[in-house]
């Protein structure tokens, strides 16, 4: 739970009292030791540098408000600013739009980053207007930001250099930031720079942003540790908190560490949903731990917001076909049926190419069966996946008579078997028997299940091995179907067919090409 009003703190940055009241009105007099002494080179070039207004604005201040645009209007309060951006920057009613940001930041890149920084985190929170996705990954890559993480930091210091009203809202602009950039240390020095300089405190949301930019670096270590330092704060982990704690976890394949992180939700009363189980489910079978898996497994299947689905049950029978656990995968789909869910072709897939795989064809051809009589899945679909994995352990002439018996009925065959078919054919040179497939495949009306490029390679091998009847055959398909040639493929196919007098085909072709 966040703190009351977290959002809308605001305060000074802190000052130390033995600086003189005229020494605080300087930006920089939280760097000035007493007595005054010249400023630390640090701050002079760090700063300074970014803060000086360019002698030659890229645009016209004269007449402000007569004929600028508000791009132009909030350019010349940001570069103009007297040492006070935000505050010059509130002196415009600005009506921000995403191409209004756009031009503002443009104005800043490529040499002065800070104030451009400064200036999205002031329109992140202005009536009327936030930044969208786009708008975060366009400020990271025009400003540098991944590049140079620095840039980040002295934004931050530049805030309590200044002695500016800081609010929670522009901290969560900078995280959000530093989220695009996958700066991991970077956020988490915001994190704690906005309590220990600001005295401000940070929400969940903003808790979150860190923890899981420290577990996708890795850093599981301290996310835990931000986990357990948000109840300080009053605030409590929430499922997003957790989510990133088990992928964290599941990547650094610590997925008993994940496995475990159920029950501290439970404890802090924190219902875990089928998003986070699965994803532990995932992590134990990657990881082998199958006991483990198949221990949870049985506490989904009793119920609640987590009970399997087909993915999950997918999942844990990959697992057990990597293994060679037979027996172990088809117990999980007889469990499958048992609970009223159904397989899908994915499930079909995942059995059917490891059996092929480890040689067990013919129990691939019974387990068609059961497929399409105990789960419903299509007939074309199940023998698509055995064309599939016929191919792909070489028993390429059982592949192609499987299809055929496909093609013999009333069912469109699946678009990755006829490619996959078809090239294989091209590739051992084949390309007759390719064409008259094809042919067979456009008398059902089946085509457009064919990918684009199929059509040049059987093409060009026709036009090489002068099968020029075939090649016109199938130059005029490609023309009603307005399939265009595909480099590399396309002038050696082309220079053949002219060569046989095909010009009025060939520039027919061309047209495509031209999109005529």
């Amino acid at each position: 739970m966040a703190k009351s009003g977290s959002t809308s703190v605001s305060v000074s940055a802190k000052v130390h009292p033995s600086v003189d009241p005229d020494q605080r009105r300087h930006p920089f007099s939280l760097f000035l030791p007493q007595p005054l002494n010249p400023m630390p080179q640090f701050v002079n070039f760090r700063f300074l540098s970014r803060f000086h207004p360019p002698k030659t604005l890229p645009f016209s201040t004269h007449g402000m408000g007569m004929g600028m645009g508000m791009a132009d209007i909030l350019c010349t309060h940001l570069h103009q600013n007297n040492g006070s951006v935000e505050n010059s920057l509130s002196k415009v009613k600005a009506k921000l739009d995403t191409q209004c940001v756009i031009q503002v930041l443009n104005s800043c890149h490529p040499k002065q980053p800070l104030l451009g920084v400064r200036f999205f985190v002031w329109a992140g929170f202005q009536s009327g207007y936030r930044h969208s996705a786009y708008m975060y990954n366009k400020t990271c890559k025009l400003l540098g930001i991944q590049h140079s993480p620095q840039i980040i930091r002295d934004v931050v210091q530049s805030y309590e250099a200044e002695g500016c009203l800081v609010t929670v809202n522009m901290f969560r602009e900078v995280l959000k930031l530093c989220k695009e950039a996958q700066l991991a240390d970077v956020a988490l020095w915001v994190l704690k720079k906005m309590e220990q300089s600001f005295n401000l405190h940070a929400d969940t949301v903003m808790y979150n942003v860190v923890i899981r930019l420290c577990c996708k670096k890795g850093d599981i270590e301290t996310a835990e540790k931000l986990t357990r330092e948000m109840s300080l704060d009053g605030l409590y982990p929430d499922l997003i908190t957790y989510m990133a704690i088990v992928e964290g976890f599941c990547n650094a394949g610590r997925s008993e560490d994940a496995y475990s992180v159920l029950k501290v939700m439970r404890v802090h009363g924190c219902s875990p949903n089928l998003v986070i189980v699965s994803a532990i489910l995932d992590g134990l079978c990657r990881s082998g731990s199958m006991e483990m898996a198949l221990e949870l497994l049985e506490e989904m299947e009793k119920g609640g917001d987590c009970s399997p689905n087909v993915v999950t049950y997918t999942s844990v029978i990959q697992s057990f076909c990597k293994r060679g656990q037979w027996a172990e995968a088809l117990d999980i789909l007889d469990r499958m049926k048992a609970l009223g869910c159904q397989a899908n072709h994915v499930t079909v897939f995942t059995l059917v190419e490891s059996l092929c795989v480890e040689g067990r064809v013919e129990e691939a051809y019974k387990l068609i069966d059961k497929f399409v009589v105990e789960h419903g899945v299509s007939y074309v679909n199940c023998c698509s996946a055995l064309v599939i994995s016929l191919i792909r352990i070489k028993r390429l002439e059982e592949a192609e008579k499987l299809f055929k018996e496909i093609l013999s009925g009333d069912v469109r065959p699946d678009t990755l078997a006829s490619s996959l078919l078809l090239k294989e054919l091209c590739m051992k040179d084949r390309v007759l028997d390719g064409f008259y497939l094809l042919e067979a495949i456009e008398n059902k009306g089946c085509l457009s299940s064919i990918d684009s490029d199929i059509y040049s390679i059987l093409l060009i091998g026709l036009c090489q091995r002068s099968h020029l009847t075939e090649a016109t055959k199938l130059a005029k398909i490609m023309l009603k179907k307005s399939v265009p040639l595909q480099p590399p493929y396309k002038d050696g196919a082309i220079d053949i067919l002219l060569k046989s007098g095909e010009k009025d085909l060939v520039n027919l072709m061309k047209g495509i090409q031209k999109g005529v």
